[in-house]
């Protein structure tokens, strides 16, 4: 089945169609400080016609026991397939049974947008992308990266924060398509400690 794309959405945003609709699934947060826990996702990318896509996300914490997930450090799956050659509606994986969520642990609001520059060594099948994220924590993250076949690359750029908010330093995150799945990986660099594995989920479109 051809992917097509949502109604309305601005050409500018095309690289990015394949994010758009509601998510939800299981992750894992496993870091020093924090400890393990497993959370709920719930997250939404949506459109009003204009050159961008808005984000939501929601975490919360799960009472129940934390499954090995985390990747190591810089691990991702095997290359994602490109969106545009199937339908990512259609997973071949089987669905997961999510369980209840708990207490909030973390609320993120955003937006997406496609980059009309084109850095130098950016793979012509990929697009620049910057991304603005708000915590409720009390943090906005500029994020700048890639999109391309199905997966998407960001990295801290700048990080302005309250008085009362975390410190963190630097953060990376990696989105990948694959097998109709939207997976996530974060890495952060917070408490003092270097940029390391911070959280993972593998969320199924809703």
């Amino acid at each position: 089945m051809t992917f097509t794309f949502p109604d309305g959405l601005s050409p500018e945003v095309y690289p990015l169609a394949w994010l758009v609709g509601r998510w939800r699934g299981e992750g894992v947060i496993d870091y020093p400080g924090i400890g393990k826990k497993t959370f709920v996702q719930d997250l939404v990318f949506d459109h009003d016609g204009g050159p961008y896509l808005r984000f939501e996300s929601t975490l919360r914490v799960l009472e129940s026991v934390v499954p090995d997930k985390l990747p190591a450090d810089g691990e991702w799956p095997a290359p994602v397939p490109d969106p545009t050659e199937g339908d990512p509606t259609e997973a071949d994986a089987p669905e997961a049974e999510v369980a209840e969520a708990g207490t909030v642990w973390s609320t993120e609001t955003g937006y997406w947008r496609v980059s009309s520059d084109r850095p130098d060594g950016l793979e012509e099948n990929k697009h620049a992308l910057e991304v603005l994220a708000a915590d409720a924590s009390g943090r906005i993250t500029v994020y700048i990266g890639a999109v391309g076949n199905g997966r998407i690359d960001l990295a801290s750029d700048a990080i302005a924060r309250t008085s009362t908010a975390s410190e963190v330093r630097a953060s990376k995150r990696l989105y990948g398509l694959v097998q109709g799945r939207l997976l996530w990986v974060e890495e952060l660099a917070a408490f003092g400690e270097p940029l390391r594995s911070y959280a993972s989920a593998e969320l199924d479109r809703q």
